[in-house]
Order: C-alpha cells, then sequence, then structure tokens
C-alpha cells in the first residue's frame, strides 16, 4: 500500500503520541512523523516551513483540548497559512470530547476530513491511508 511523506501530530498527552508513533509505524503509513505539544509551536514550524518553500505535513491529527494554544484556535491561524499544498492537507480531529459543540464546529471547516474519538487504533490510520491515497 502506498504511504504519504510527512504526517503530523498535535496533541499533549505524551501516552497518546508514544501509541499513535507506534501504530503508524506499525502500518506504515508514513515517511516522516512531525509532533507538536500544542498548536503554536506548529503554527511556528510551519511558518517556518512555508517561508522554506517546504510542504505542509499532508495529515494532521489534532487534539481539541490543549494548553497555550488549543485545536480550534490552531485551525483558526492555520487556514490562514499560504503554502503551496495547503489545498492538500488533510485534518483529522483525534480527541476524546463527545461535546455535540465540538461535533457541530467540525462542519466550519473544509480541512477537517473527519472526528475520530481516542482512543486510536491500526484500522483507522488503514482505513485514513486507502482514504488518502486512493
Amino acid at each position: 500500500m502506498k504511504k504519504i511523506n510527512t504526517s503530523c501530530i498535535i496533541d499533549d498527552d505524551d501516552i497518546f503520541i508514544y501509541g499513535t508513533k507506534r501504530i503508524i509505524k506499525e502500518v506504515n503509513f508514513c515517511e516522516e512523523i512531525l509532533v507538536f505539544n500544542n498548536g503554536q509551536d506548529a503554527l511556528d514550524e510551519f511558518k517556518k516551513l512555508t517561508d522554506l518553500g517546504k510542504e505542509l505535513p499532508s495529515i494532521i491529527f489534532l487534539d481539541l483540548n490543549m494548553p497555550i494554544m488549543n485545536g480550534w484556535e490552531f485551525l483558526e491561524q492555520f487556514t490562514k497559512i499560504e503554502n503551496n499544498n495547503q489545498d492538500k492537507v488533510i485534518v483529522y480531529i483525534i480527541s476524546s470530547s463527545v461535546d455535540p459543540r465540538d461535533l457541530e464546529k467540525v462542519g466550519n471547516y473544509e480541512i477537517i476530513h473527519n472526528y475520530i474519538l481516542k482512543p486510536f487504533s491500526s484500522k483507522d490510520l488503514e482505513s485514513i491511508l486507502k482514504d488518502v491515497t486512493a
């Protein structure tokens, strides 16, 4: 199965990050994994990549509840970054929140492909990989 170049995890839960990275490697999902513990750190790095003319990660796994800058604040700023592959970036919300307001907000962002409840499984990743490489 084909894999993607770069994916990104934006989450403040080290246990979730560890498990997700392990599953990503097991499934042979991507070449490179970027990890950030909050939205601000991710935005700062994405702006650097853009300034250098590099592409943003193809897939972003985004938690909603984080310190410094939460997932919704990140999305608000991220959609303003101009990059040569921005229209090819897909965001998956990965959250333990079942708040109906969060589910409703997902519809406000074209870039969000799906809302997946934690914990993440290898089947989730395999399904995502099929979708994005088809």
